[in-house]
């Protein structure tokens, strides 16, 4: 989606370079290195592979400038960062996250460095990085080299969640609300969530635990998690392959759609769901479907039983669960279940008067209920019908056909669907192994209604479709009715993840989006002049390069750029070179 732009005046141009080289410096970060793309050093059979595929294969356009323009003048080299910063976040960067408050966990939010703090270096792998498992056998193992810290080992030794063996961490399966092991449990909320028929398509799952066996049952769970002191939660998701985020319910809204998730679940997530007037049990609540599930497990559910083992007061447990019962009913949710320390509750299809507020990345979190969408008479279904999946990832949303996302019809996104289809196939013709499973984790920055990611559905990968907060239109809520998964995020900021935590990227205007911002971002299909630009800033950040024409032909002045990071690690003669 987004329109395309030219890049016209000469006064234009420095500016430009500035956005790009801004925008390289996040996509680098991104990516991480060579072998994140399922290969690594001294892997000889992923070697080949990589000599027979991506870059190597294309036919490089030698395309030059017109109409007397000048040429480019020469990128600055890009230096490796200091070993110490191989796994830097920015805008989660822990000796700043520790100078705000620590009230209503704010101190673990986003907080982006200003611009003179930003580093204007390449974060380097650590030393020893190895090629990840793929999928699925990356669900239970993960090289240690690759995030090589043991704490989790130490303070979920009871839980049966991580064990450390050898040179690898393995991931059995377990945990303190699983002592049977995740899959049983999924099991025992199959017995009151449909989870079995493709209704339950999307999950939110606040922490790391579940989203990696939820896959079995075709399941797409969304993970977030704080990045505090035992670390790594998210940065073991991304590396088994599982979708994750850091993030955490404090005091600004989480950044996905109202009605985006089919079931919201927490087990032992150490959310104080009563606090602040039942505020982020609303925050579930908005972005919870009408007619989805939210799933808690652990305290204060079976309070009775358990609060000497808790070792909490048996009346404060008590008052905890009397006050999320309150709330839940106050939002219109049916308890349908409770076995155990296991509580479910389903959000009624249907409920009135409730207040509205707007959301988008950045916004307050507030003590207000957001309103079902009307209907057109008292018992329908508010937000229209479920299907199943894969039935709705190429029906017609409820949004696009009640005309909630403007200038875009039913026929529109027929043919936006039929246009991405043709892309991905040009892609796949180009990279023969896009579908193989060598790529698991995928970002689409320019995500649009998800149509890339709906081309390339597959149980061997999946795609994290960002919506940028400056687009013309508000997607996001269309991807999710699709039964994908996505996020709002504005690109001149840093993205809510760990380096090397993505296999493929894949953007599509997006400095026709950011044109007119003070910083920008990479461009990989786009018009020829602006990926010129990206192709001499990408030689400087260690990156082969090669450029081929439109799929329907060298007349097209949209022209796609195929990207390779190369293989290097922290602690080696680290000195770059213009490829």
């Amino acid at each position: 989606m987004g329109s395309k732009g030219n890049i016209g005046e000469a006064k234009n141009r420095s500016s430009l370079s500035i956005f790009i080289t801004f925008g390289m410096c996040c996509f680098f970060y991104l990516l991480g290195s060579w072998q994140r793309s399922r290969f690594g050093k001294g892997d000889r059979i992923a070697l080949q592979i990589t000599k027979q595929t991506d870059c190597s294969i294309l036919s490089d356009l030698n395309i030059e400038m017109h109409n007397g323009e000048q040429p480019f003048t020469k990128v600055k080299k890009f230096d490796p960062c200091p070993d110490q910063f191989i796994d830097y976040t920015p805008c989660h960067d822990q000796n700043r996250a520790m100078t705000f408050p620590r009230e209503n966990m704010n101190y673990r939010e986003r907080h982006c460095p200003p611009k003179e703090e930003r580093l204007g270096c390449l974060i380097p792998a650590p030393k020893g990085y190895v090629t990840p498992f793929p999928w699925p056998k990356s669900r239970d193992y993960v090289p240690y080299a690759n995030a090589p810290y043991k704490s989790l080992t130490v303070e979920k030794a009871v839980q049966n969640w991580i064990q450390y063996e050898g040179n690898v961490f393995r991931f059995p399966g377990g945990g303190t609300q699983f002592p049977l092991g995740a899959d049983a449990y999924i099991n025992d909320l199959a017995s009151v969530i449909p989870l079995d028929n493709g209704m339950i398509r999307t999950a939110l799952d606040t922490g790391c635990g579940l989203g990696a066996y939820l896959f079995k049952k075709n399941v797409l769970a969304m993970s977030f998690a704080p990045r505090d002191s035992h670390e790594a939660q998210v940065q073991f998701a991304l590396e088994r392959g599982v979708p994750a985020i850091i993030g955490v319910l404090g005091t600004i809204k989480l950044p996905y759609a109202p009605r985006s998730f089919d079931m919201a679940h927490c087990s032992r997530c150490l959310i104080p769901w009563d606090a602040n007037g039942g505020i982020y049990m609303m925050e579930v609540d908005r972005v919870l479907r009408p007619g989805g599930y939210w799933i808690l497990s652990g305290p204060p559910i079976n309070w009775e039983n358990n609060y000497r083992a808790w070792q909490r007061p048996k009346e404060e447990l008590k008052q905890e669960q009397r006050k999320i019962e309150q709330i839940a009913e106050l939002l219109c949710w049916e308890k349908k279940s409770q076995k155990g320390e296991i509580a479910i509750w389903r959000k009624r299809e249907n409920c009135r008067e409730r207040v509205s507020r707007a959301t988008l990345m950045y916004k307050k979190m507030e003590a207000c209920i957001t309103p079902y969408p009307e209907t057109s008479f008292p018992d329908a279904a508010s937000g229209g019908e479920w299907k199943p999946f894969p039935q709705r990832l190429n029906a017609t949303p409820f949004r696009i056909k009640s005309g909630a996302v403007p200038g875009v019809s039913s026929e529109t996104y027929q043919h936006d669907i039929k246009l991405w289809s043709k892309h991905v196939r040009y892609y796949k013709r180009v990279n023969k192994v896009l579908d193989t499973g060598r790529y698991r984790n995928i970002i689409d920055m320019n995500a649009g209604l998800g149509s890339f990611a709906a081309a390339l559905d597959s149980p061997k990968l999946w795609v994290m479709n960002v919506v940028p907060t400056i687009a013309e239109k508000d997607t996001l809520g269309v991807v999710y009715e699709r039964g994908l998964i996505g996020i709002y995020h504005d690109w001149c900021e840093a993205f809510s993840t760990y380096p090397r935590t993505y296999d493929l990227i894949h953007a599509y205007g997006i400095f026709s989006l950011y044109k007119n911002k003070p910083e920008g971002a990479v461009i990989l299909r786009d018009e020829v002049e602006v990926l010129m630009q990206v192709k001499r800033l990408a030689a400087g950040m260690r990156w082969t390069t090669k450029m081929v024409d439109h799929e329907d032909g060298p007349l097209f002045t949209e022209k796609v750029l195929f990207t390779v990071k190369q293989y290097w690690v922290a602690g080696e003669n680290n000195s770059t070179t213009p490829l």
